[in-house]
């Protein structure tokens, strides 16, 4: 037992002393332990200190104890905790721990001189803030546009066109809007179907375009969330309630135009309650069409109600010429009457010729002369018959 106790004994001390790969040896400051003694009462082989490469090993360190891992190699028994300049002065190049411990800082960027051996810093700066303040505060609105000064993203005042100062960015801020430009919205967009319904409670596939343009900046950029979206909603329902009011043939014949002044009229009234700041200035229907389930029987009604309005219209055509053929015949026949009245005897006679010769003119006649002549000429037939050929001679 007693020789088991002088190992483990032994054994503590090892650790305790210059083995331990957490200090120097025994106890710093002569508060460790004594070095044990060998049964035979020799004291035991000192430990070597740790070598470079072995942890907690430095170069030129006969003491024990890990290196800081924070810390370059040349940073020599330096055991410390690093601070925040060490390590940005190990980044930044400070101390040359990239070479060794040998090499001095690295080199930083710095603006080349003038000629007289200042810095060219003051002048970058000056150039800088002049460019800000020039792109800031010189502004130039065309004559097609208008310009809405905002100061701290509050409304200011308009600009007109031309030339305008306001303060810098980001105390002012300017927008510009083309406020003559005619913008046009296509209702509906691509290909898409809108159905309407008319009086006579029939469906139309109807498109169109609204052309308007901006009255007011002011209005147009504060007062509506949406200003181009409820320009589309307000043309919609105004279109509605304009066909709603009409019947079918109106908006697929000669509707069109008093349709299309109704929604202009409509959509203004209502936008000039909105405070919208828009003008229209115009809706353009492009297509009035049936449904397209029902679009052949419609082509089918509608090429029927063409031929009976072309019917019609040959109708009304020959009744006008009837008319005025018989208004011609009583003009003339008024105007035989008043000379009638002022020679009976000359007028009768007169007409009785004219009569005659409109009856004879047509039928054949039958010329009888005096005695000893042919009692028969048939003219009518001989102005009829073809005179015969001439007849070549034949050679002998």
């Amino acid at each position: 037992m007693s020789s088991f106790g002088e190992r483990a004994k032994h054994s503590g001390w090892a650790m305790a002393g210059k083995n331990s790969p957490w200090g120097g040896s025994g106890g710093e400051g002569g508060s460790g332990p004594e070095e044990p003694s060998t049964p035979d009462g020799e004291s035991p082989p000192a430990s070597p200190p740790p070598a470079a490469d072995q942890p907690g090993g430095k170069p030129g360190d006969k003491s024990g104890g890990p290196r800081n891992p924070w810390l370059p190699p040349s940073a020599g028994g330096d055991n410390r905790r690093p601070s925040l300049e060490d390590i940005f002065r190990k980044r930044g190049g400070g101390g040359g721990g990239n070479n060794g411990g040998r090499g001095g800082p690295n080199p930083q960027f710095r603006l080349p001189q003038r000629p007289d051996g200042k810095s060219w810093t003051p002048l970058v700066v000056a150039a800088v803030l002049l460019l800000w303040l020039g792109t800031s505060m010189v502004h130039r609105v065309s004559a097609q546009e208008e310009g809405v000064v905002t100061t701290f993203g509050s409304y200011s005042r308009t600009l007109k066109p031309g030339m305008a100062l306001t303060a810098p960015w980001p105390f002012q801020a300017v927008t510009t809007e083309n406020v003559t430009q005619i913008r046009r919205e296509s209702i509906p967009e691509g290909d898409a179907e809108k159905l309407m319904l008319t009086s006579d409670q029939n469906l139309v596939d109807l498109s169109y375009i609204v052309r308007w343009n901006i009255k007011d900046l002011k209005l147009y950029s504060y007062q509506l969330a949406d200003p181009d979206q409820t320009v589309r909603e307000v043309a919609e329902a105004a279109m509605r309630q304009s066909i709603s009011e009409v019947s079918l043939g109106q908006v697929m014949g000669s509707g069109r135009a008093a349709i299309e002044t109704s929604v202009r009229d409509r959509m203004q009234r209502v936008l000039d309650a909105y405070r919208a700041g828009v003008t229209i200035q115009g809706v353009d229907i492009k297509k009035t069409d049936p449904p397209t389930k029902v679009v052949d029987a419609f082509k089918e009604v509608l090429a029927a109600q063409q031929d009976a309005q072309s019917e019609i219209n040959r109708a009304n055509a020959w009744a006008q010429q009837l008319t005025a053929r018989a208004q011609g015949e009583a003009a003339a026949f008024d105007k035989v009457y008043a000379q009638y009245k002022l020679a009976p005897e000359v007028t009768r006679r007169r007409m009785y010729y004219e009569t005659m010769e409109r009856v004879l003119s047509q039928t054949d006649k039958v010329i009888v002369e005096a005695p000893g002549t042919v009692p028969y000429l048939p003219l009518p037939a001989m102005k009829q018959t073809p005179p015969p050929a001439p007849v070549s001679e034949a050679k002998p």
